[in-house]
């Protein structure tokens, strides 16, 4: 027991305690009891399994915020190698479900490595681009980060989950904004998107394109023509907005039993992960709708403030990474429950059921507390961040 004691004060004697940002954590828990509940009302049999993915996300975040980020970057290859394997192992000896190989089990446990790829390639890229800061904006670096980044995207897109690969190229490009990209290269980079998206979309509108699966083709019309697939892919982005608005201010209330309600009705297919949101919106109102963006806004902000003080470039990015994950998922969960974006399954951070994702998100959260955690070692010493 002594010396376990004395192993934890040598691995913290570095961290100033009073740094713990219990905001950020208790955001966190709020959204998680929130999620517990909704997805006990949605699917009451996946309610204890979402408990014990929290708990055990809970105990993930508290052991990452103790261990050094600083150690766990000096590894970024080894990681970046393990995502590859992983999702190269899910696309070979994965389960199918609904048409995708995106699961596979490792023992008693099913985990989905494209929710875990996220915060590894947080961890790869923060750490690539403090290496090679210098010399960011020149294409060796840009371009090589690129190929990397393009290599473990490719086989997300393959599973297929188109929704996880723009989810993870979005994170990415987030980093490589806050790690210094040059605005000549960010309106370069517009001046050829935005004309490809327009061929891109004049031509998967065709029913004959190749480029994307049926499905997802679907999807985009859906969304462009949603009266004329009301009856088919646009059927879920429909109720959920009814279920939304039949919630009024304050809701139906937490697993309501109503005869007027989408839920019950079973006309969402997946209102514990996709759709959550139209659970709380039909249940919790106006009011759970906003407490749960708020909390997501929180959340958002107190990696950013972590971000900016933290000790180095590398904690600054990771954070940078993680608020991006949180904040631009939630905007994409949120924006397909509400009909504003095409439909495509993004879990909404700590409230969708998905033991993989419940626990990779409180895995961030842990890297970024454990940035926090060194903020004050370091101003002590009077050391700054090199701007």
């Amino acid at each position: 027991m002594k010396s376990l004691k004395k192993t934890f004060r040598r691995l913290t004697k570095a961290y100033d305690f009073r740094n713990y940002n219990f905001i950020l954590i208790i955001c966190v828990l709020i959204l998680s009891a929130i999620g517990i509940m909704a997805v006990g009302s949605a699917r009451p049999s996946l309610q204890l399994r979402q408990l014990v993915g929290v708990c055990l996300g809970v105990v993930g975040m508290t052991i990452m915020s103790l261990i050094s980020y600083k150690w766990i970057t000096k590894f970024y290859w080894i990681i970046y190698g393990v995502t590859n394997v992983a999702l190269v192992l899910v696309l070979l000896f994965g389960n199918v479900v609904n048409g995708a190989r995106r699961w596979i089990d490792v023992g008693p446990i099913t985990i989905q490595p494209s929710e875990l790829a996220k915060l590894f390639l947080i961890i790869f890229v923060s750490t690539y681009i403090t290496k090679y800061r210098e010399r960011l904006n020149t294409w060796p670096v840009l371009g090589g980060l690129g190929i990397l980044i393009l290599v473990p995207a490719f086989l997300i897109y393959k599973e297929p989950s188109m929704s996880s690969t723009i989810t993870v190229l979005l994170i990415v490009m987030a980093i490589v904004f806050v790690g210094g990209l040059s605005y000549k290269i960010i309106g370069g980079a517009f001046l050829v998107i935005i004309p490809l998206a327009v061929i891109f979309l004049s031509i998967v509108v065709r029913e004959d394109q190749k480029l994307i699966e049926p499905y997802q083709r679907n999807r985009i019309m859906a969304f462009f023509e949603p009266e004329e697939y009301a009856t088919d892919t646009a059927y879920q982005q429909n109720n959920s907005v009814i279920a939304i608005g039949s919630g009024q201010l304050t809701g139906k209330g937490l697993n309501s039993n109503t005869t007027a309600s989408v839920k019950n009705g079973n006309f969402i297919a997946e209102p514990q992960t996709d759709f959550i949101f139209a659970i709380i919106g039909e249940e919790l109102g106006f009011v759970g709708c906003m407490l749960i963006i708020a909390l997501v806004i929180i959340c958002v902000i107190q990696c950013i403030r972590i971000g900016l003080k933290s000790p180095d470039f590398t904690g600054k990015l990771i954070c940078a990474g993680v608020g991006a994950w949180i904040g631009l998922q939630s905007f994409i969960n949120i924006g397909v429950a509400t009909q504003v974006l095409p439909n495509t399954g993004v879990p909404l951070p700590f409230v969708s059921y998905g033991l993989s994702s419940v626990v990779s998100l409180f895995a961030g959260v842990g890297m970024v507390l454990n940035v926090g955690l060194q903020v004050g070692n370091y101003s002590k010493r009077g050391l700054v961040l090199k701007k």
